[in-house]
């Protein structure tokens, strides 16, 4: 919307207030930097209320902010299209002992192509990436490369519904942490670099073997996890 509708947005916001609500915080994207920067450039004075984001709450898993490293985004791969780009990010966090944040793949009001090519626009179900689904490419992914960033051994926490009051944060081996079902969405992954003894007790709460009512994962039931709505 910000990308297509900028001057709709700001046009009259000389001379009466305008609010842009976003999701998370609102410097998020470098297009709610660019629409500031319009703003600005047009002599109309801007007020940002700052918001909570995963950027943040992730914190709550156990690692220290200030020891994570450069994000990342993993997409849906398809029969065509597997980017590993990622990847390098993940083994240049690695090596430097700092954690990486893993943002999962959603896809909302995407367009049916074959149905689009015949001139009729359908839109598919809504799919929200799962833990499960990113480990697994991860893995595909370092068999491929083979450069050791990471392995089935690799500490990671999966992190379902964050701030939720049925927020799930798992910690376990990346193997034994594609085995759990994390329910509904949203999900986030966070791949661990080198942990420091405070993190390591607060991890410690959120290991398989202290979360005994975890549920195994269902790949039938995670299909349909995986186009559910909000």
């Amino acid at each position: 919307m910000v990308e297509s509708e900028a001057e709709r947005i700001l046009k009259d916001a000389d001379k009466e207030d305008v609010a842009f609500l976003v999701v998370g915080d609102p410097f998020g994207a470098t297009t709610h930097t660019d629409l500031q920067l319009r703003a600005r450039q047009q002599g109309i004075p801007v007020k940002v209320v700052h918001n909570a984001s995963v950027m943040n709450a992730v914190g709550a898993c156990g690692l220290q902010l200030y020891r994570f490293g450069e994000s990342i985004s993993i997409v849906f791969f398809t029969d065509t299209w597997r980017p590993d780009s990622f990847y390098d990010r993940i083994r240049d966090n690695r090596r430097a002992g700092v954690h990486t944040l893993c943002l999962l793949d959603i896809k909302v009001k995407e367009p049916n192509l074959e149905k689009l090519a015949r001139g009729r626009v359908v839109y598919e179900p809504p799919r929200y990436m799962s833990v499960n689904t990113a480990v697994e490419q991860l893995l595909e992914v370092e068999s491929r490369r083979g450069e050791g960033a990471y392995g089935p051994d690799t500490l990671a926490i999966g992190i379902a519904r964050l701030q939720a009051d049925d927020q799930l944060i798992v910690a376990a081996p990346m193997s034994e942490l594609k085995g759990i079902d994390f329910g509904a969405p949203l999900h986030s992954l966070v791949i661990a670099g080198s942990v420091h003894v405070m993190e390591e007790e607060m991890i410690e709460c959120f290991r398989i073997r202290n979360q005994p009512g975890l549920k195994p994962y269902t790949p039938q039931l995670a299909a349909s996890d995986d186009e559910s709505g909000l």
